[in-house]
């Protein structure tokens, strides 16, 4: 059945008029005469049977239908460019992987790796794309998800990768000349804005005093945290994976004990069935494994 769609020519004239809200902006934008503009729009409304614009003198109006119709088809042909944009920028021989991924775990532990992969496979393009929240991985574009468990993912492989150990870590500035046993209810304390109730938790499984768990800064993410905690300006309670080489290094310590009560784990999510064609996520979910394993 053939498809009831607008030309591509007038979806372009009809965006840029909105945009600007002039059919004269729109015709310099698009090197064209503000008469083509008026015809493509013309045949746009009579395509669709519905009056865009409101015409007014030598002026022009979106109706309300029209701004919704814009608003929509400026986001259609905004993931129409960006996806040719990334077409184009695959490799002739080679193969691509789209990876959602939260964010701390992508800059902290995951691309610090990515060279030993880019070295055992020089034809496979990893591209990662920030996702917070689980969500239905079928038909989203993406090939697997690196994430932590969730009923979300029930009724796709998952591979279980890390167990999130929380520890407290400062810079060592912050404890110098201190008891750590006892500075860590007078230091300012970090917290991860998604989690308000990881100190308290911690205290009491640590057996520590804390007079007020719930003051101090609120960051969203735990990149956040640990940079503010490498600036000196507070402690924060962070996944040990992620600090791993700050500890090493001497940016950060962690004189208190590791908090083991709100852990979670990462898992690669791989949608089901994966099929024997997909070697590109074979290839990956092979060397990720062995990482974790590693690590």
């Amino acid at each position: 059945m053939r498809r009831r769609i607008p030309s591509h020519s007038a979806l372009l004239a009809f965006e840029a008029a909105a945009r600007h809200g002039s059919f004269a902006r729109a015709a310099d934008e698009l090197a064209l005469t503000e008469g083509a503009i008026s015809r493509q729009i013309g045949r746009l409304e009579a395509f669709l049977g519905v009056t865009l614009f409101e015409r007014i003198g030598n002026r022009v109006r979106l109706r309300p239908g029209g701004e919704r119709y814009a608003a929509q088809v400026r986001e259609t042909l905004d993931r129409l460019e960006r996806d040719s944009q990334y077409l184009m920028g695959q490799p002739s021989d080679g193969a691509s992987l789209d990876i959602a991924i939260l964010p701390t775990f992508a800059t902290r532990w995951l691309i610090p790796r990515l060279t030993r992969f880019r070295d055992r496979h020089p034809n496979i393009t990893v591209h990662l794309a920030e996702r917070m929240e689980p969500f239905v991985l079928a038909g989203s574009g993406f090939d697997a998800a690196i994430h932590f468990e969730h009923p979300a993912w029930t009724g796709m492989r998952s591979h279980r990768l890390l167990h999130e150990v929380l520890v407290p870590v400062c810079h060592p500035a912050l404890i110098e000349g201190r008891d750590a046993a006892t500075a860590l209810d007078a230091l300012p304390r970090l917290h991860r804005r998604q989690n308000p109730d990881a100190w308290l938790c911690y205290a009491d499984e640590a057996g520590i005093h804390l007079s007020n768990p719930a003051i101090g800064a609120r960051y969203d993410i735990h990149a956040m945290l640990i940079e503010a905690a490498l600036s000196g300006l507070g402690v924060a309670l962070v996944p040990r994976v992620y600090v791993e080489a700050d500890l090493a290094a001497g940016r950060l310590v962690a004189p208190w004990p590791e908090g083991r009560s709100i852990a979670k784990t990462f898992c690669l999510v791989l949608p089901e069935p994966v099929r024997l064609s997909d070697a590109p996520v074979q290839a990956f979910t092979a060397w990720i494994l062995e990482e974790a394993r590693a690590a």
